[in-house]
């Protein structure tokens, strides 16, 4: 399978370049997947087609302000880190920009109160820094980082929070699950009322969410790892709409990822990192339905849900929302896969 064929051309205005004012009120796109029918609705009359026989998971993961700005001691080159995930004990796989100006031992200094350490030089621009700093970390990070906004959002973000879902608890991500953003604690609560199974796992979205795919063949392309959390509340409470045979409703490919990388017969409460790569031909062992965002031409995004829905219909779908314009990507709007 070629990754060409997961290609689409889209006119850039449709790229929501900031979020929605009220969060539900984006547009929603409903795909029958069995038939490849399409509804148009908004996103707050999701609850119209949830019923007490929907488990609802959503990835509660919060992000952190990853992107930090720095220059190279001694040279005074000008350095750009992405932390991506959390190694322990200070030291944290980061991407690196330029990644050829940064090799063993180089220090990138981003204030008097935090610098970094190349310990590891990794491929694909990824290197592993230890962080040297006084105090608390995530309080540095508030005040020195950026978040991490796609390279395709230009605009300035001015409300942190609306790059966090209204449910993220647990910190650690370099991007948001995205297909979260649309919910509001209203309307969850509304979606709990009408006997709706809400259950919320954790992963920490890192490169092996949005890096591309660069290689001809799907085949070829190497996931990285991303790390994941199901505790026991989860995984009984999703052992018993297994056993109930309720519709699995994964928000979000990262939740989708976490599910179907867990599950073996049944889920039991684990930390663990997954590179699970899902695309047609995947069979699925626990996800029912998706609600997912617009994401980008030949990404594993496109091809994961690909692989729920069929190229076909998700190729026909993504042209039907071009054509009622539709806002793509992170910040845009919202599809329903049943």
């Amino acid at each position: 399978m070629r990754t060409e064929d997961f290609d689409f051309e889209l006119d850039p205005s449709l790229i929501a370049q900031t979020p929605i004012k009220n969060r539900s009120d984006s547009k929603l796109l409903i795909l029958d997947k069995k038939n490849g029918t399409i509804i148009h609705e908004c996103f707050k009359n999701i609850i119209n087609y949830l019923d007490s026989n929907d488990c609802l998971v959503l990835n509660n993961t919060k992000v952190i302000p990853a992107r930090l700005h720095g220059t190279k001691m001694l040279t005074n080159a000008f350095i750009e880190v992405l932390l991506l995930k959390d190694l322990g004990n200070d030291t944290w796989e980061s991407l690196a920009k330029p990644a050829r100006r940064v090799n063993i031992d180089d220090i990138i200094v981003f204030s008097d109160k935090l610098k970094a350490k190349c310990i590891e030089v990794k491929d694909d621009g990824i290197r592993v820094f230890k962080l040297l700093y006084d105090g608390i970390l995530m309080n540095i990070l508030d005040e020195l980082g950026e978040m991490p906004l796609p390279p395709y959002i230009k605009e300035k973000l001015k409300d942190k929070d609306r790059y966090q879902t209204v449910y993220a608890k647990y910190e650690g991500s370099a991007a948001a699950p995205t297909a979260g953003l649309h919910f509001t604690k209203e309307l969850l609560e509304e979606i709990k009322n009408k006997g709706v199974e809400i259950v919320y796992v954790t992963l920490h979205v890192g490169l092996g969410t949005f890096r591309p795919v660069m290689e001809d063949d799907i085949k070829d392309h190497k996931m990285h790892e991303e790390f994941y959390i199901i505790d026991k509340e989860a995984s009984d409470k999703l052992n018993e709409a297994l056993r109930l045979g309720k519709r699995i409703i994964s928000v979000g490919t990262t939740s989708t990822r976490t599910l179907e990388s867990a599950y073996d017969n049944g889920f039991k409460p684990c930390s663990k990192s997954t590179d699970i790569f899902i695309y047609p031909g995947y069979k699925f062992k626990v996800v029912n339905a998706l609600i997912t965002n617009f994401h980008l031409p030949k990404s594993t995004l496109v091809m994961l849900v690909s692989a729920l829905a069929g190229k076909d219909n998700i190729m026909h779908a993504y042209k039907e929302a071009m054509d009622n314009k539709y806002r793509f990507f992170s910040f845009g709007d919202a599809m329903f896969i049943k």
